[in-house]
């Protein structure tokens, strides 16, 4: 019997995560109800649903690894009202292991609404010949950008390619810098 609540707990959480991550609406309350816990209550099924949602959301926003869950998973297994049982635990840890990274990409997927940015690489110059003396031997920056565009009917990468001068590159690093400042004043 335990056996077969883990696979109803694994399956409510696959039906979640089918809804809420990959967009398929056909995996409603109400199917999950019938398919899942014909025998409980509404309230029973409702309580259980409601943890559940609330420990996968999260899993899924905290990304975490699988220590992080062993440990979240003991403390919510400690918890004397709604915690989690053995039966429970073990099916956040099976689909946590099988659906982590397929959850991830589609968060991202979701939260990205325009082309992405799939690798940068650059390499410094120095000019041989130019139009004035002075800009010989001055070094430049190149720069190539890979972007992915993943929405709308053209998918495919382009590729973008610039220089830039002492003066510009130093401009964007200054503005890395703050956009990591503002980032790091959000996360903490």
């Amino acid at each position: 019997m335990a056996g077969q609540q883990s696979k109803i707990y694994l399956g409510l959480l696959n039906g979640i995560a089918k809804r809420q991550y990959y967009g398929n609406e056909e995996f409603t309350d109400d199917f999950l109800k019938s398919e899942l816990f014909p025998e409980s209550s509404e309230d029973e099924f409702q309580s259980v649903l409601r943890k559940f949602k609330n420990l996968l959301k999260s899993l899924v926003s905290a990304d975490m690894d699988f220590n992080q869950l062993e440990a979240f998973l003991t403390s919510h297994k400690k918890k004397r009202d709604g915690g989690l049982t053995e039966e429970q635990a073990a099916a956040f840890t099976k689909f946590w292991k099988n659906n982590k990274t397929k959850i991830h990409e589609s968060v991202i997927s979701q939260s990205s609404w325009n082309n992405t940015l799939k690798s940068m690489s650059w390499r410094i110059d120095v000019k041989g010949q130019a139009k004035n003396i002075e800009q010989i031997n001055t070094p430049t920056a190149i720069v190539e950008l890979q972007i992915t565009n993943t929405h709308g009917k053209k998918e495919g990468t382009d590729i973008v390619r610039f220089e830039m001068d002492e003066e510009k590159l130093g401009h964007v690093m200054r503005s890395l810098e703050e956009i990591e400042q503002q980032i790091q004043s959000h996360v903490s």
